[in-house]
């Protein structure tokens, strides 16, 4: 009698688990599995469906913020033939792909901004520490990993001095991220009183167990006039002449001028209330920013508290702008189908595509399921790059001579679905030819990979590209 109560108890849990699945997931493959792990796993399936399968996150966040957005949401102004060679934006191409952003997120694009690329940790790290040492009221930054080596110890020094001077200091570092290193930066942050709060801490009470779900954004913040983004956390991996270190990789960051810095504050701010329920002044208004520059700029914020999956939507749609060339360079790239679909049609509509990716993965499943992919893009004439290492980690979207998206997204599920991402929608002439150079010289040091070498992998490659594929929804 009990063993029939505990296995009719069993089932009902498998069921309730699975019909939520079904309900709530939006990817077939994604309720696929989730009901393959209820059914299968007898009791244990539907705990690790509640535990990691569920998202509490949007729920919780409409509470604190609301659904309302601050900002706009028209357009700013109109495409016209007449200004369509001094504004970029406006060229009739992309007019479609401003209405779509303008439709999906939540901050208007704004005129005014200066954007400046920083490679690698040599490059950007000096850079942000002065902005630090020279802050008067705020700093604000978030990221993903702060490690505690020599360069994470710079940056809290600098912090603990700049909130010596009375300056207001907060950083936000990702509950998994910061176990990068030890002891924890955040440790060593609170011994010079520094306010420092984790996003997402694991937990079995209200807030959940939420592994899946991650703080990937890096921002950086000074006094509300310059910011920092980009793909590269706070580390001394990011130092990519240190050749003595086997975990080096090359990235690239960006610094802002100009009122867009107050989107970064903005997507810093509502974080930081998440995660501590503080909330922080009142950021400056855009208006009041003077301009640094001619780079029409927008952040995004994205993750699974929006309503939109907008990141999939603004790539797709800036592929689909595209008349002479894409440039992609990613350290993880596992598409999902309406991406392969928009690069193949974009490579048979006659436009140049080019992938870059590092021939060295430091996830290897990742390349793995990666590899599986690249058939079907390269029998269509799509170029796709291997780079040596050490390992390239930078995120950038080109569109012809027009258009960047750069940030902390990769194109893979875990970006579009899970993890919370930040990225610049940038208009820019200066700032594309800047980064076509990098592509230029990224081409020159790298690795063509042809259909041939891809088709021709052994049977025992080939087996296990594909066993990684499919369990490509959850890497």
């Amino acid at each position: 009698m009990n063993e029939l109560f505990l296995t009719s108890l069993l089932a009902i849990a498998a069921l309730l688990a699975a019909g939520h699945a079904m309900l709530h997931k939006r990817d077939p493959r994604s309720t696929f599995g989730w009901i393959m792990v209820c059914i299968t796993i007898p009791g244990a399936g539907p705990l690790i469906y509640w535990v990691f399968g569920v998202n509490r996150i949007r729920t919780r966040n409409w509470k604190i913020h609301g659904r309302e957005s601050n900002w706009p949401s028209a357009a700013i102004c109109e495409w016209s033939q007449a200004l369509s060679d001094t504004s970029p934006f406006k060229q009739e191409n992309f007019k479609s792909l401003l209405n779509l952003s303008d439709r999906v997120t939540r901050r208007p694009l704004l005129p005014g901004n200066k954007v400046t690329p920083l490679y690698n940790g040599e490059q950007a790290y000096p850079d942000m520490l002065d902005s630090i040492n020279n802050a008067k009221e705020s700093i604000y930054l978030s990221t993903y990993i702060f490690e505690s080596n020599i360069t994470g110890m710079k940056f809290i020094t600098a912090l603990a001095q700049a909130r010596e001077r009375g300056v207001r200091v907060r950083v936000l570092v990702d509950a998994l991220g910061e176990r990068y290193s030890f002891p924890v930066a955040r440790w060593h942050m609170r011994r010079k009183g520094i306010s420092v709060a984790r996003f997402l801490p694991f937990s079995l009470l209200a807030r959940g167990f939420h592994l899946n779900l991650r703080g990937h954004r890096k921002i950086l913040t000074i006094d509300g006039h310059i910011g920092y983004t980009g793909g590269m956390n706070i580390g001394d991996r990011h130092l990519a002449e240190n050749l003595k270190s086997r975990k080096r990789v090359i990235d690239v960051h960006f610094r802002l001028e100009g009122p867009t810095v107050n989107h970064l504050e903005d997507a810093f701010a509502e974080d930081w209330r998440f995660a501590t329920g503080e909330r922080l002044p009142a950021t400056l208004s855009p208006q009041l920013l003077k301009s640094q520059g001619n780079a029409f700029c927008r952040g995004i914020s994205a993750g699974p508290n929006e309503d939109f999956e907008k990141l999939r939507w603004i790539i797709n749609g800036a592929i689909g702008c595209a008349r002479k060339k894409i440039q992609i360079m990613t350290p993880y790239f596992i598409p999902e189908r309406p991406l392969v679909y928009a690069i193949n049609t974009a490579a048979l509509r006659g436009v140049e595509v080019e992938l870059f990716l590092p021939s060295k993965n430091n996830l290897p499943y990742v390349a793995w399921a990666t590899r599986a992919y690249l058939a079907e893009i390269l029998q269509y004439d799509v170029k796709v790059f291997y780079q040596p290492p050490p390992f390239v980690h930078s995120k950038l979207l080109v569109i012809d001579d027009a258009y960047a998206l750069v940030g902390s997204t990769n194109l893979d599920p875990r970006s579009f679905r899970l993890n919370f991402e930040f990225n610049l929608e940038i208009y820019d002439r200066v700032l594309i030819e800047n980064l076509s150079q990098h592509f230029v010289i990224a081409r020159e040091n790298s690795r063509e990979l042809t259909l041939a070498e891809i088709q021709e992998r052994a049977l025992p490659v080939k087996l296990v590209d594909a066993t990684a594929k499919l369990f490509s929804p959850f890497l």
